[in-house]
């Protein structure tokens, strides 16, 4: 091993070579990589400003990365480096302010395809600030939405461990604890899922939130961050592929880091490195799936693994001619593209993602509106959703979701979405009654009356999926002003206002409060099934991919669709024909 107090390499920046080899086009890459790499060079011309690129400080920590063994495999093997790895480490360790020794970067954030060295890279900084840091009795966190996934990132510091006799001296693990704690500095590193309370509360030097596109949410990346105010020195770092949700935190987040190397938002401390195909590439061809895929498809010199390609070349095959799932996991996990639309699905990602705005009920307070129930049986979601028309055909959607309390961890559990989050925020109401074991009705129509009496509301129709509804239709007709009208569950009945809502969100004349991530994980959740005469109704892939709001809408939206064009006002014509007649 090679310690960082010694000069571990020649007179070299490896750092600032890469991004010399990407920037002067001589080698493949996407934008986002270059963009990462004109900063680099951008940022040390900078005269005024307050850091500077330490290139030796950069080189020790690239140098320690390949003293690392390969364990895995029929022999262990010494590690090398590729080029974007050595600009990934070199940067995070080599900036620093002018005047300390502080580093600049306080957040990363790294986006590569699947198997392109992404748990290395959590495991090798994850190493160097445990032991090499000089940060004594700190705390390295990896998380991530389950423990199997935050194992991963352990497991490669495991092997890194015990695949080298002298760094093993260095460090005492304890498997079943998920914990590697260096002798050196008394540092710990521990890997946790989803319990949040085992990392609330304590400050961490490094942490690392792995496949950050499957969090449902900022809550253990905030959480990382909050700890480590006091810290100096301290790095959260995120790793992840592309993912399908366009309403997720990491799709978020993922735009932020764009606009910073745009240049569009400044902010220093946050290092981006994203390898990603361009817009209008052309997805079939394998110079561009290079670009998404730094290590997989180059060799060590940079030229194209031709080998690799041809292996994924027959993962495209598949790809284009099944569609479906199929193409949507090619081109998350293996291009490195955020999903948009795929295959069956009923709602393109981005258009709905576009329709969110920021306004709630209390703005609709006065105004006519559509109704649409759909209840459940059991203990599963009942949703109720509101129409209100606006001017040119545009029209706000509202919803809200009920659960039966007892039920919130096993759809917890099943469902991987976060419910308990999402009835704090109002989007679910868990009810008590019946035991807690099935939905309340009653308490969905105490809802109702209550949101009627509170919001002034005049809901003109009332649409309905009769499955479930006898008990409570005349409890609801004792509420409700209107008609209530049921609505039959076939292709044949749904499928102008599946088709129309559709169309509505793609022409952009849909607005909903894009808080509601319960509504648009319902909504994406929802694909398109057609009958022998090719009309369609919404369906879900499984049964825990729930689309009772949307299931609600649409019954909803059917009213709103039979009823939206202009309205003929008989005694003004009346009064036309008769001026004419005279």
């Amino acid at each position: 091993m090679c310690g960082l107090s010694a000069d571990c390499g020649d007179e070299m920046d490896r750092t600032t070579n890469y991004a010399q080899l990407v920037v002067e086009g001589k080698k493949i890459c996407g934008h986002s990589e270059y963009l990462a790499c004109r900063r680099h060079l951008d940022d040390m011309n900078r005269k005024d400003f307050e850091y500077i690129f330490d290139s030796k400080v950069a080189e020790n920590h690239i140098t320690l990365a390949n003293k690392l063994t390969i364990g895995e495999g029929v022999s262990a093997k010494a590690l090398k480096t590729r080029g974007f790895q050595d600009f990934i480490i070199g940067s995070l360790f080599g900036w620093r302010k002018k005047r300390t020794k502080e580093r600049r970067y306080r957040e990363g954030y790294v986006q590569v395809a699947r198997q392109n060295g992404k748990s290395f890279l959590a495991g090798e900084i994850s190493n160097d600030f445990a032991s090499f840091s000089g940060y004594r009795y700190g705390r390295v966190f990896l998380t991530a939405t389950k423990q199997e996934q935050a194992n991963i990132v352990f497991d490669e510091i495991r092997k890194f461990i015990e695949s080298d006799p002298e760094l093993g001296e260095l460090y005492k693990i304890k498997a079943h604890e998920h914990t590697i704690t260096s002798k050196v500095t008394n540092t710990v590193i521990k890997a946790i899922g989803r319990d949040t309370k085992s990392a609330d509360g304590f400050r961490s030097v490094l942490a690392v939130c792995d496949e950050l596109h499957a969090h449902p949410n900022n809550q253990m990346y905030k959480l990382m961050q909050d700890g480590q105010l006091a810290v100096s020195n301290a790095l959260t770092l995120a790793i992840t592929t592309a993912g399908f949700n366009l309403n997720s935190f990491c799709y978020e987040h993922y735009q932020f880091c764009k606009k910073i190397l745009s240049g569009a938002i400044k902010k220093d401390s946050l290092f981006v490195y994203i390898a990603e195909m361009d817009d209008d590439d052309d997805i079939w061809k394998p110079e561009n799936w290079a670009k998404a895929n730094p290590l997989q498809l180059f060799n060590a010199d940079e030229s194209l693994n031709e080998e690799m390609i041809a292996r994924m070349r027959e993962k495209a095959i598949d790809a284009q001619e099944k569609q479906g799932q199929e193409l949507v996991n090619f081109l998350t996990k293996s291009l490195n593209r955020w999903v948009t639309y795929a295959g069956d699905a009923y709602i393109d990602a981005e258009k709905w993602a576009q329709c969110g705005v920021d306004k709630g009920l209390s703005q609709m307070k006065g105004r006519d509106c559509y109704l649409g129930i759909d209840l459940s049986s059991g203990g599963d979601l009942t949703s109720i959703a509101l129409i209100f028309p606006e001017e040119a055909d545009t029209a706000y959607i509202w919803s809200r979701s009920y659960m039966p309390s007892m039920r919130l961890l096993e759809h917890e559990k099943t469902d991987n979405v976060p419910y308990r989050l999402w009835a704090e925020q109002g989007l679910l109401v868990l009810t008590s009654g019946l035991y807690g074991i099935k939905t309340d009705y009653k308490r969905v129509l105490e809802d109702l009356k209550y949101l009627i009496e509170e919001f002034d509301l005049n809901v003109i129709g009332c649409g309905y999926d009769r499955h479930n509804i006898a008990g409570i239709l005349a409890d609801l007709e004792s509420i409700l002003p209107c008609d209530l009208t049921d609505i039959p569950q076939s292709a044949q009945s749904l499928n102008d206002a599946t088709v129309d809502f559709q169309l509505s969100v793609k022409a952009g004349l849909i607005q909903y409060d894009k808080r509601n991530q319960l509504l648009t994980w319902s909504l994406l959740n929802a694909v398109t099934v057609a009958n022998s005469f090719g009309e369609i109704k919404v369906d879900k892939h499984s049964v825990t991919n729930r689309i009772d709001a949307v299931d609600a809408i649409i019954d909803a939206w059917k009213l709103y669709f039979l009823n939206k064009g202009e309205s003929v006002d008989g005694e003004a014509l009346l009064e036309e024909w008769l001026n004419f007649q005279r």
